[in-house]
């Protein structure tokens, strides 16, 4: 798949795949970090995920031909590869195992959103928070010492909608977390001080 399209790179800040476009192309993230965010009912973008280099964006549209299901933008400097639908379709046709794994990792996001619904049911927002900075920690954070740094630039806003929570109450949790111990926060970053902590508070 490495072989297909063309590479390209792209600035801190910039919308890589807007939501309702007809565009059908396909992203093979190589290094980067970028946002997946999606239009409210009451106008506010609500943080879907976190892709980072390694992944695969624009995936579905690529394989059902249907409009853009979300917005895409770069977190600091993203290189990737840009791949047209019939390339990659046909790519898929040609090679049995790219398709499968293309497959199982449009499976593993669906799974992980209906884990992280489900996770979420009957906590209250400090734990929802706790969880999701776990997670993003685990799965893109760069370890350091007992814990780990999130370096690509999350809001109190884009924490409030991963959570499900008010912005104020989001707040209010950060602040808790950091007089436990278990986390730093500076401008648009994250530090978990104490992975073991941060989980006991999260899943205890």
């Amino acid at each position: 798949m490495l072989t297909l399209g063309t590479e390209v790179r792209y600035p801190a800040d910039r919308v890589l795949v807007r939501e309702s476009d007809r565009t059908d192309f396909l992203l093979v993230l190589l290094a980067g970090v970028v946002k997946v965010t999606g239009r409210t009912h009451d106008h506010r973008d609500a943080l879907l995920a976190v892709r980072m280099g390694g992944d695969l964006v624009g995936e579905f549209a690529a394989v059902d031909g249907r409009p853009r299901s979300a917005t895409v933008t770069s977190c600091g400097q993203v290189t990737a590869r840009t791949v047209s639908r019939p390339a990659f379709l046909d790519c898929m046709r040609r090679e049995p195992r790219i398709a499968q794994a293309v497959n199982a990792s449009i499976v593993t996001k669906l799974r992980a959103a209906n884990d992280r619904r489900i996770d979420f049911t009957g906590c209250d927002t400090a734990t929802r928070v706790a969880r999701v900075i776990h997670q993003i920690a685990v799965t893109y954070g760069e370890p350091a010492g007992a814990g780990a740094v999130i370096r690509w630039p999350i809001t109190q806003p884009e924490l409030a909608t991963l959570s499900g929570a008010a912005e104020p109450t989001v707040h209010k949790a950060l602040r808790r977390l950091r007089e436990s111990g278990a986390v730093t926060t500076g401008y648009r970053t994250i530090r978990v001080e104490s992975m073991a902590l941060l989980e006991t508070i999260a899943y205890s």
